[in-house]
Formats: structure tokens, sequence, C-alpha cells
């Protein structure tokens, strides 16, 4: 059982995994070299349990203390209880959720382990919002598909700000880093992939015709502001389009992942 711990004072040292939660740079830093990330918010918080991962501390406001009394009844990892103002000043923002928890990062798992038995994969390219990153994992969970390969410099799913915008889908869909960017495609391609490149190529046909009948297909999402490389577009099996009208000839990358699983699911 989480033995509770109040705290009285921000500059509490045993708070230091909460401290300056704004500071992105920071925090890629120091959750690097602890290997630790943050949940935020109780369901989030419950996910990230019920996932197994381990807790090193929980933070929260005494309000939030009934609604997550049985997850703190199966850990050992202290509880620190502060006033929602103190919690503010130590963690540079409102935590309007009321509960934050500190884990164990568990070291990634290898592509095989990822695409085991999977049929829909999302590769993603050099992706760096974190809150896009987020959204597509939520996307890709909530449509059926089985895995995630991330380009090495894509934002990290473990981010805070990525696993709120998930609402907890970083515990349940399996993700991880691909180790080769440059054959990235060509090597899934070998595996039985159909790579599927989401651009604005002039081959491009609609998403419906280019996925349509493929058993094991892998959507291909390039960055935010100049799409995929040319590279990853080249090689890739097909390219693919969402038909737009009114002008716009394209979407935000998360916007435009939801609708491409959703075509894709259908197939």
């Amino acid at each position: 059982m989480a033995e509770l711990v109040e705290i009285t004072s921000a500059g509490d040292p045993r708070l230091a995994d909460y401290r300056d939660l704004r500071d992105v740079e920071l925090r890629k830093h120091l959750e690097a070299e602890h290997g630790l990330f943050l949940a935020e918010g109780e369901k989030v918080v419950r996910r990230a349990l019920e996932a197994g991962f381990t807790a090193r501390s929980f933070l929260m406001a005494p309000r939030w203390l009934d609604g997550l009394a049985d997850v703190l009844d199966r850990s050992d990892a202290p509880c620190y209880v502060l006033s929602e103002s103190l919690a503010e000043e130590v963690t540079g923002f409102h935590v309007h959720r009321g509960a934050l928890a500190s884990l164990e990062r568990r070291p990634l798992p290898s592509v095989d382990a990822v695409l085991d038995g999977a049929r829909s994969v999302l590769v993603l390219e050099d992706l760096v919002d974190h809150t896009n990153v987020g959204a597509i994992l939520r996307s890709g969970a909530a449509l059926g598909f089985d895995a995630v390969l991330l380009a090495p410099r894509c934002a990290d799913p473990l981010y805070r700000r990525a696993i709120k915008v998930a609402m907890g889908a970083v515990f349940s869909l399996p993700w991880t880093r691909l180790p080769d960017w440059y054959d990235a495609l060509p090597a899934l391609s070998a595996r039985g992939y159909t790579t599927v490149a989401l651009t604005l190529a002039p081959d491009a046909v609609p998403i419906s015709e280019a996925v349509a009948g493929l058993d094991r297909v892998a959507l291909v999402l390039g960055s935010e502001g100049h799409g995929l490389s040319p590279r990853w577009e080249q090689s890739a099996d097909r390219r693919a389009i969402i038909p737009m009208t009114a002008g716009i000839d394209s979407l935000n990358v998360a916007a435009a992942t939801a609708v491409a699983c959703y075509v894709t699911s259908q197939r």
C-alpha cells in the first residue's frame, strides 16, 4: 500500500520528478537520465499501472485520493499529497486533473516483437510535436491498428503531453523506434507489408484505392512541415492521397492519420 506523505514546501527534494514540467528540453534530459516518465490524470495513471508499469511515486491533491484509492492500495510507491496551489508551484502549471504519477520506463521492444501478428501498422517519420504523436497513437488504437513504428527523430510517445492526448493508448498499442531509417520501408516490404505513403506526389491515388484488398498494410506519415522525406516517399510501395475539395490540399498530420486509419480499417 502506498505511503501517504504530506508535502508543505515546493522545494521538497522528493518532488524532483515533478518539477518544471513546462520545460520540454529539461524534461527530455531528466526523463532520459533517470529512466522515468509522467502520467497525468486519473484515467491515464490507472491505465499506466494496469499496463504493468512500475510507479516511482504519485503526486496528488487530497480530493483525488479516493478516486485512486484502489491504485494506491496496490502500490508500494510513496504518494505525495499537497494542495493544488502548491502542486502548481512545483510543476509550473495548473494540474487540473489532480493526479500525477512518475513511472519507470521499460526497454523498448524489438521491431520483431511489435510486428508479431500485426496486420495494420502506422509508420511515422520525424513527427516532432508530442500532441500529434499522442493523437496518432489514439487514432491507431481506436481504429484497430496493431502497431506503431517511429523513426529515430520522432517525438517521445511517453512524454507527458503525448500520453495525455493519447488517453493512455501509448500503453495498449505496441510501438517502438526503428533502428534503421534509410531502409525502413524496404525492410517492411520484405516482411510482407505493403507500405502506403500519405503524400501529395503526382502519382498518388485515393487512399481507398491504395489500400483496397491488402492483407498487411503499413501507412507511412511524414513530418508536420515538409511531409515525407524523398527517400521514404520514393521507397514506399504505393503513394496515396486523401481526396479533398474547397482548395485545401492537406490536413494536419494527426487528422490525416485518423481519416487514413478509418479508410484502411474498412478495406
